[in-house]
């Protein structure tokens, strides 16, 4: 059963699903979650405190994911791959997730600002680290990279910084019938990865973990 906190946090990712951070109220996330306001202030101290929880909450959850793939027992290079289709997949269907690794926020999501300078700390240790603001997309990616380890953190950052490119700019089916092509309509749908997106990752991959280093002087 989930503590009063992630109920909470739960409430507030589905009532964004739904609506714009701005149209969310405390209230009705208190009752969606079975608690009482005063707990959910209790918690988060206010609603901008409730918006930096739920943004760390995915930043953490999305590192837990990343070291679950990694540590699968399969060869490192393959486990990369893994991670950069994870990576694609997850942030299709998350914007939070989706902003914080490109920094591409809107009017739609939560502000990801630190709390005040010289405001009371929080009661709560799990808020206090969420007021000290959501990593910046350079940050997430570097601890990205760590989770690898020292041997494969530079083919971790080069699997993560080609996922986020598939991000920024995905992949559409290119316009195949009659008088279709030259078309630059928004598509209804897209791919979250394409086979060919794989194959390039592992391409690139290969090189960059198998090819010896050069000095250039």
């Amino acid at each position: 059963m989930p503590t009063a906190r992630e109920a909470l946090l739960d409430a507030a990712l589905g009532a964004l699903a739904h609506r714009p951070w701005s149209a969310v109220r405390m209230a009705d996330l208190a009752t969606t979650a079975r608690v009482s306001r005063q707990t959910l202030y209790n918690e988060f101290g206010s609603k901008e405190g409730l918006a930096r929880a739920l943004v760390r909450r995915e930043a953490d959850a999305y590192l837990q994911g990343v070291r679950r793939l990694l540590a699968a027992p399969a060869p490192p290079e393959r486990n990369l791959v893994v991670v950069a289709e994870w990576i694609v997949t997850r942030a299709a269907t998350r914007p939070v997730l989706r902003a914080l690794l490109t920094g591409a926020w809107n009017e739609r999501l939560p502000a990801p600002r630190p709390a005040r300078p010289g405001a009371r700390p929080a009661a709560v240790p799990a808020q206090r680290r969420a007021d000290e603001g959501p990593p910046a997309p350079g940050e997430l990616v570097a601890a990205t990279a760590a989770c690898a380890g020292e041997r494969w953190a530079a083919g971790c950052e080069l699997a993560v910084r080609l996922a986020l490119s598939h991000v920024v700019a995905p992949a559409v089916p290119l316009p195949t019938g009659p008088g279709e092509a030259g078309q630059c309509e928004e598509p209804d749908s897209w791919s979250p990865i394409t086979p060919t997106m794989t194959r390039l990752i592992e391409t690139i991959l290969s090189v960059e973990t198998t090819s010896p280093r050069k000095i250039i002087p």
